[in-house]
């Protein structure tokens, strides 16, 4: 086995919003790969418009640093629990990981579930306590708090012995003294890399493996395969062989070939042992697969990527508007944006169902099915969805469901509340612990199910005060029936255009989504009523003047400020009779049976 001292392959792994990209900006900046007068945008990596929107990176993003000529190919990885299929997949293509955590909040759900899976792949970590600028920041005790973790997933005795770096992301400095806020570079880091992370090895003179963790795509090239070679070397214009596991072996050309400089794909001659390097021409290349000498399969065993948890139904609008706003609307555009989704994104499904018009779509959470959701709106396709359900199995016979690790960090006051409320879904306290901030850090098991919903109750409930993240834990057998929605739904009557005298008759019956001057349909979810059932209430009717009355001799009506739901929040509040319309310009919910008086007959008990 001969090993690349030039090359370090190195992922960043964290919590969501510890600052993982940040901290690439600076390395990037540092190691000069943008020009001095270069305007740079803040936070490089998250180039998605949701990524940038939502600070939070969705794709794992592959990036090049010259360091003392050595290269270091870094990885930038999504910290949701939701994208946890990208993390695993890009843990098979480096020999190490810069742990960063945050030193204020120190270990959070997401920091232990890719660090679990990186010590779990016997990875070299490097931990990065970030953020020692901010007041309060406490890195001794997180770096205590960093070991115990370490402990508990089961590293072994080389893993355990792991070096820190402190480091200040936003302001570009990193030190190996934790009381030194001022720094001036990140040349720990770097130094840190090198000396920590092993070089790759490998046989240089053994037959071609390159194994593909991850697919991207190119309007000009079509899809690209991104991997790293394991064994030999590649060239540009090659015949390799493709294979898999248990697969048929066949033949494809490597029409081009990259390799990573800074952000930019630069076209190259040949690749050899541990580098990361992108592939076109191979048109049918799927995650997974490994190229091999022509010939010689030899295919590379691949991480089992984690079973979706939560589905929903992709449906085909057939609301009273439907057509109006989107682009792209039959269930064949449908059908084929989600089946092109599928093929990049590994962690994801798409099942036939017994209507055409209906595609069961499975994710690994919520906000990975949102994500979705809000992509194909962007891109002009208008269609309709379920609430979220729970994907059930089977084990040794007994029903068993997805449990979720909860932890919930909120001002004492708002405890008892927080504490009642998921004792109704269903959670059990595992662990409580006060802070000298007069923060109390509470942990739950609680099933996937009985978080459906419950974020925007959450922020409410602590007005805006606490903090909540949970990460996928496992299966236990079923808990039982929850409740989830204690409100029912304020129902528009008729069809038109709302008005403000309709609205301020309707205020009173409950909370509002719309305002005035808004088209409406029959069956469409206008409000969410304080009672547990539906109230049909009429918005649109205005008031007629007569000859004993003029129109405008009342006082003008004052309407409450209505609520505008986001399409989490939209997606959160529906329930099973119910749907949430999704075009390019609306978020809209509605009835599953728009017609009130379907509605009812639906309802009524059959007579035995």
């Amino acid at each position: 086995m001969a090993k690349r001292e030039n090359l370090r392959n190195v992922a960043i792994i964290a919590h969501v919003d510890h600052g993982k990209t940040t901290l690439v900006d600076q390395l990037l900046k540092q190691s000069g790969v943008f020009r001095s007068n270069e305007v740079v945008a803040e936070r490089v990596m998250d180039n998605g418009d949701l990524e940038r929107e939502r600070g939070i990176t969705i794709l794992s993003k592959n990036t090049a640093v010259m360091y003392n000529d050595i290269k270091i190919n870094i990885v930038d990885t999504p910290g949701h629990a939701d994208f946890g299929g990208e993390v695993e997949r890009i843990l098979m293509m480096v020999d190490g990981v810069l742990l960063l955590v945050d030193a204020f909040e120190g270990c959070m759900p997401q920091t232990r579930f890719v660090l679990k899976k990186a010590l779990g792949l016997g990875k070299k970590p490097v931990v990065v306590v970030n953020k020692i600028d901010r007041p309060g920041a406490r890195p001794a005790e997180v770096i205590d708090e960093v070991l115990d973790l370490f402990i508990e997933l089961g590293a072994d005795e080389e893993q355990l012995e792991f070096p820190v770096v402190y480091a200040s992301g936003r302001d570009g400095y990193a030190t190996y003294d934790p009381l030194e806020t001022e720094g001036t570079d990140m040349k720990p880091v770097f130094e840190t890399i090198i000396n920590e992370v092993p070089a790759p090895e490998g046989e240089f003179d053994e037959p071609l493996q390159v194994l593909f963790s991850n697919i991207d795509y190119d309007a000009f090239v079509g899809r690209i395969g991104i991997g790293r070679v394991e064994r030999g070397s590649i060239h540009t214009n090659e015949t390799v062989t493709i294979c898999t596991e248990g697969g048929t072996p066949r033949n494809a050309k490597v029409v081009k070939l990259y390799q990573f400089e800074g952000l930019k794909r630069v076209e190259a001659e040949s690749a050899t042992v541990g580098d990361l390097i992108s592939v076109s021409g191979i048109t049918d290349l799927n995650i997974g697969e490994t190229a091999c000498e022509l010939g010689k399969p030899d295919p590379l065993p691949f991480v089992k990527i984690d079973e979706p948890t939560v589905s929903m139904l992709f449906m085909v609008n057939n609301s009273p508007f439907a057509g109006r706003e989107g682009k792209f609307v039959t269930s064949r555009n449908i059908r084929d944006r989600l089946m092109k989704e599928i093929e990049t994104n590994v962690a994801m499904r798409v099942e036939e169902t017994e209507s055409s018009d209906t595609l069961k779509v499975s994710g690994r959470g919520e906000l990975h099915l949102s994500i979705l959701i809000e992509q194909m709106r962007r891109q002009g396709y208008e269609f309709q969805v379920s609430p979220p359900t729970v994907i059930f199995k089977e084990e040794n016979g007994k029903k068993v469901e997805p449990m979720e690790l909860l932890m919930i960090e909120v001002p004492e006051n708002y405890v008892g509340t927080v504490m009642e409320k998921l004792g109704t879904r269903k959670a059990e306290i595992i662990n409580m612990d006060a802070k000298d901030s007069g923060i109390t850090h509470l942990e739950f098991k609680i099933p996937a199910r009985g978080l459906m919903g419950y974020r925007s109750e959450f922020l409410t409930d602590t007005n805006g005060n606490g903090i909540m993240n949970h990460v996928f834990e496992g299966y236990e057998p079923y808990k039982g029936d929850i409740n989830m929605r204690s409100q029912g739904s304020l129902i528009a009557h008729e069809t038109g255009e709302s008005t403000a005298y309709g609205l301020f008759y309707a205020q009173d019956r409950g909370r509002l989504f719309i305002g005035a001057g808004v088209s409406v349909y029959e069956g469409m979810i206008i409000g969410a009523s304080p009672k547990s059932e539906d109230m049909t209430v009429n918005v649109c009717k205005k008031k007629h003047a007569t000859n004993t009355r003029s129109s405008g001799a009342d006082e003008a009506l004052k309407l409450t400020p209505h609520s505008v739901l986001s399409l989490e929040q939209s997606i959160e509040f529906i329930t099973d009779d119910e749907l949430v319309e999704v075009t390019p310009k609306s978020i809209r919910m509605r009835k599953r049976i728009l017609n009130k008086e379907e509605r009812m007959k639906k309802q009524r008990p059959k007579k035995v």
